[in-house]
């Protein structure tokens, strides 16, 4: 059985109603294909089924290890112009590289002949050899020692600076009290012992502080002795792992449609990050195009779901199906797809350009508006078009930054907008000593049983795949959120949510992720599952006017 035929899986199921793309898919915002979904959902029947090997994904009762995998599928053309799709898991599936049914790594680093296991082992008896003398005791003795000069000698040297201080300050006083009480000639010979005093003095100093550096250079060069080889041998396996790393990266070489091949070192030496990240090239996507290039099949459409429990910091839903991440896979996707008709990128076109903003309130100062879902509400990277660009136009004589708070762009509802520098400055004093009052709505795709509760879930961007948020309780920031629900219907929530930070995301991070209420916003294109639109609005904002000092509320109805 050759690799192709190891690999390629027919349709189990009839595909003569199926259409075929015109354009691949493009892999970072799409829908799934039809035949995509139809090959996700064979390949999820086989994880079901299969009793080849065993992974804890964390969907039973075992709850220790839980690893859940994001597994992509691939329709290809074979040389026989039959339609059938390839398979793939991202990392390791089973502890292992290789399994049936799905494609193999881009280069397999475990294989026994490979360079990796070898010259991995001999960094690692570098390390060993660091740990021993690491552990050898002379070293914190050593280390005592010299902290002990270092300390002694700053007592001595001070106190003898302070010693020649006072004389220096008696030596004026007796200059002084000479000049009116002695004969000129006695008066210079005072002056001539006073100024000897004052040149030994600073000779003692100086010969104090020698003694003292020779004792300090003394200690550090008998810690030296045992330090010195410790920094070397730190050294050396420092150089031999950055070169092992680079062969690696040479190893990861990825074909396109037209045969190029470029390595992850290439690949990446023309990005920002210039080095790889961990585990690029190990994903899902790549190995899948990698594979169908290298044995001549054209690839039509590609998807790529999560299956298993949802890891620990960021959001992944059981089945529910992912773009591919920006850090790793953009840059050696860019490269892979290369002379392929490839779908648009839909987040190049403006979904709110037949949308328009509702004045709510109006006055000399501010302006309370509805922004609607799919605004942006500063100009993004690619779209212009936002709160601020159209309020800009529409009120030519404001000034100051005009955008006192922001929506996410796919949530829709009330924002403030200050027409001049004071007001903007007093509205966002407001919102930093929060004391302005804001309340969104929101559905969720599912049922909660609680009534209302307090998340209290620190939040970071993803740096390999913004703009997504992580939870992280060690460089993530305070995003604390209050919730109630309003009414339960049709198998879904709706509830009030009280934000009490505002960080990027938090509403729908909140919702989704396991430790907040587990059940995502519905329409949530990266925390759940794709619908008409982001069933989040905001609703309700109370705040001090700049000029009356008096509170003052507004309210904006949703249509959900």
């Amino acid at each position: 059985m050759s690799p192709q035929e190891h690999c390629y899986t027919s349709f189990q199921a009839s595909i003569n109603t199926y259409t075929l793309p015109e354009r691949f898919t493009f892999p970072f915002y799409y829908e799934p294909h039809p035949l995509c979904l139809l090959a996700a959902k064979e390949l999820q029947q086989h994880l079901n089924t299969q009793t080849q090997w065993q992974h804890n994904f964390g969907l039973g009762d075992d709850q220790d290890n839980i690893i859940g995998k994001m597994f992509g599928v691939l329709v290809v053309q074979n040389e026989q112009n039959e339609i059938g799709y390839l398979s793939a898991f991202s990392g390791k599936l089973a502890g292992s590289n290789h399994l049936k049914k799905f494609v193999p790594p881009v280069f397999d680093l475990l294989q026994k002949e490979s360079f990796f296991l070898s010259e991995q082992a001999e960094i690692n008896q570098l390390t060993t050899q660091l740990n021993i003398l690491e552990k050898n005791p002379n070293i914190e003795k050593y280390h005592t020692i010299l902290n002990a000069e270092i300390k002694a000698s700053t007592q001595h040297i001070s106190a003898k600076r302070i010693q020649i201080i006072e004389a220096r300050k008696n030596r004026k006083r007796q200059r002084q009290a000479a000049e009116k009480d002695l004969e000129s000639h006695q008066f210079l010979q005072l002056k001539e012992q006073l100024s000897k005093e004052s040149i030994d003095a600073k000779k003692q100093l100086k010969e104090l502080t020698s003694y003292w550096n020779k004792r300090i250079e003394y200690a550090q060069d008998q810690l030296n002795l045992l330090i010195d080889p410790l920094s070397d041998l730190k050294q050396h396996r420092k150089k031999r792992s950055a070169a092992l790393q680079k062969k690696i990266f040479q190893q990861y070489q990825f074909f396109n449609i037209k045969g190029d091949q470029k390595s992850l070192h290439h690949i990446f030496i023309e990005t920002s990050q210039k080095i790889p990240p961990a585990g690029a090239g190990e994903c899902a996507a790549p190995k899948l195009l990698h594979y169908a290039f290298q044995w001549k099949m054209k690839p039509l459409a590609m998807a790529e779901f999560w299956w298993g429990a949802s890891p620990k910091s960021e959001i992944r839903q059981h089945k529910n199906f992912y773009a591919a991440c920006h850090g790793k896979c953009k840059p050696i996707l860019k490269h892979m797809l290369e002379g392929m008709s490839v779908d648009d990128n839909p987040l190049l076109i403006n979904p709110a350009q037949e949308k328009i903003i509702r004045i709510i309130y109006e006055d000399d100062v501010l302006l309370v508006i509805h922004k609607p879902e799919d605004l942006l509400s500063v100009p993004g990277k690619s779209i212009k078009d936002s709160v601020y660009q159209r309020i800009k136009q529409e009120y030519p004589q404001a000034t100051g930054p005009l955008i006192v708070h922001r929506l996410d762009m796919s949530t829709s509802g009330l924002m403030l907008i200050a027409l001049n520098k004071d007001t903007h400055k007093h509205l966002q004093k407001q919102f930093i000593k929060r004391t302005i009052k804001k309340r969104y709505t929101a559905l969720l795709d599912g049922l909660i049983k609680e009534d209302k509760g307090f998340i209290d879930l620190p939040l970071r961007v993803d740096l390999e795949d913004r703009p997504r948020q992580l939870v992280c309780y060690e460089h993530g920031k305070p995003a604390k959120t209050q919730w109630q629900v309003i009414e339960r219907k049709n198998m879904k929530t709706k509830v009030y949510f009280y934000p009490i930070t505002g960080r990027t995301h938090q509403l729908r991070v909140h919702a989704a992720h396991v430790k907040g209420l587990g059940i995502p916003i519905v329409g949530d294109d990266l925390y759940g599952t794709k619908a008409n639109r982001l069933h989040l609005h905001a609703d309700f904002l109370e705040f001090q006017h700049p000029i009356s000092g008096q509170s003052v509320y507004f309210e904006s109805p949703t249509d959900f």
